[in-house]
C-alpha cells in the first residue's frame, strides 16, 4: 500500500465519550474532511470510529477530534487497513 493509498482508520475512544455530543461533533468536524465511514456508542461505554480516505486527510480529521474533544477522550486505540470503498458519506450508527 503506497503512503497516498487510501487508508481505513478505526479508532476505538476511551472516556467520557458518550453523552457529551462526541458523534455529532465527530460527524460535524467529517464535513471539513474528505473523509467517509460512521462513529458510533458501543455498548460499554467506548466510541468506536471508523474513516476511511487519503491518509493524510484522515490525520487531518483526527488531529481535529482531538483537539475538539481533548477534554473528554482518556485514550485511543487505532488500527489501520486498506480502504474498502464501502463509505459514500460519514454517518451516525446507532
Amino acid at each position: 500500500m503506497s503512503t497516498d493509498s487510501p487508508q481505513r482508520r478505526e479508532v476505538l475512544y476511551h472516556g467520557m465519550v458518550q453523552g457529551v455530543g462526541f458523534r455529532y461533533t465527530t460527524r460535524r468536524i467529517a464535513s471539513r474532511f474528505e473523509v467517509a465511514g460512521f462513529v458510533q456508542n458501543l455498548p460499554d461505554g467506548r466510541v468506536l470510529m471508523v474513516a476511511e480516505g487519503r491518509p493524510e486527510e484522515i490525520e487531518r480529521f483526527l488531529s481535529a477530534i482531538r483537539e475538539q474533544m481533548r477534554g473528554y477522550i482518556e485514550d485511543e486505540r487505532e488500527t489501520v487497513h486498506p480502504a474498502t470503498g464501502q463509505f459514500s458519506a460519514f454517518d451516525i450508527r446507532h
